[in-house]
């Protein structure tokens, strides 16, 4: 069959896997800049010194937050023209 499309190899297309590769880099970079910053103050590393503790709701909703704008860079994914 000439017009079957499963006979030729699939070739990628540069733009789409680029595109994806970076919205998977912006999540984990901002995943590990939440962490560098949040975990440290959650767990009292600066109370000494400032006297600064993380209260446990807002340490709730700013991981609550993390996760929202990880799966909305996902979603970000699904929108794009092939």
């Amino acid at each position: 069959m000439p017009g079957n499309c499963l006979s030729r190899p699939v070739q990628p297309d540069r733009g789409i896997i680029r595109r994806d590769f970076f919205r998977v880099r912006e999540s984990l970079y901002g995943a590990f800049v939440y962490n560098i910053i949040g975990v440290p103050i959650a767990a009292g590393v600066l109370f000494p010194a400032f006297h600064l503790l993380l209260n446990p709701m807002i340490a709730a909703a700013a991981m609550s937050f993390s996760s929202v704008s990880v799966i909305a860079n996902a979603l970000r994914l699904r929108s794009a023209r092939l």
